[in-house]
């Protein structure tokens, strides 16, 4: 399984905005790194999670999503 952050690209997309912006976004402020963790699909708090869903306007489970496909290394 993998985690999936395709809802929030999708997300940004429909509110005009890169991801870069999430990093620059003093409410948020998330570390490119972290960034750079979700778009590799790996994992990240739920503190960064809840930041984002306050400023978005949104839900966990319009961000984030499980893919039971896809295999992981551990």
């Amino acid at each position: 399984m993998a985690v999936s952050y395709n809802g929030l690209w999708k997300l940004l997309i429909d509110k005009n905005m890169k991801k870069m912006d999430l990093v620059e976004n003093e409410n948020i402020g998330i570390s490119s790194s972290t960034l750079a963790k979700m778009s590799k699909g790996e994992t990240v708090s739920m503190s960064i999670l809840e930041k984002i869903c306050m400023e978005l306007d949104c839900d966990f489970g319009d961000i984030v999503s499980i893919d039971r496909n896809k295999n992981t290394e551990r």
